[in-house]
């Protein structure tokens, strides 16, 4: 099973990211990762959706999404030819004798701390998927409150492939 990362402009208009969810449910594809927002120009949205399956999945999931009215251009985003990010908010148990390992693992992966209670921590981290996950894997030791992700989101690398709209 191979991981595909589709960037996805669109018309920003009401039902667009409900029609594109639609055709991975309506066929039965899975949905790793979606996001989406606003670009420069208030008329279009990107959307970043990761997903995954065999060879033949993904081609048609690709055929699929092309075939979407509001879509205006599809880019695969792969490694070393684009850049993508995820960020990821972790509420972390952390009394005072605990704090200090957390904050050096944070450090360690270029990340903040953003609020601290009486026996919690809320950690914030960029980074690419495996990068999170790394960070994750070692606050196993840790009883982890809650966590939230934002998805993946990139841009392909360099001015070559942009599509410019009128």
């Amino acid at each position: 099973m191979r991981r595909l990362t589709l960037s996805l402009l669109v018309h920003n208009n009401p039902g667009v990211t409900s029609r594109i969810s639609g055709l991975f449910s309506r066929r039965g594809y899975n949905i790793d990762s979606f996001s989406s927002g606003v670009t420069a120009d208030p008329r279009y949205t990107r959307i970043t959706i990761v997903t995954s399956g065999d060879e033949q999945v993904l081609e048609q999931i690709e055929k699929q999404i092309a075939k979407l009215e509001d879509v205006i251009d599809i880019k695969k985003l792969e490694p070393g030819l684009s850049v993508t990010r995820e960020l990821i908010l972790v509420k972390v148990r952390a009394q005072d004798s605990a704090r200090q390992a957390v904050m050096s693992v944070t450090e360690i992966f270029r990340g903040s701390i953003v609020d601290v209670g009486t026996d919690s921590m809320v950690v914030e981290l960029v980074g690419s998927q495996d990068k999170l996950d790394a960070f994750l894997g070692l606050l196993e030791g840790y009883e982890i409150l809650e966590l939230a992700r934002t998805g993946v989101t990139g841009l392909t690398r360099g001015s070559s492939e942009v599509t410019f709209l009128d």
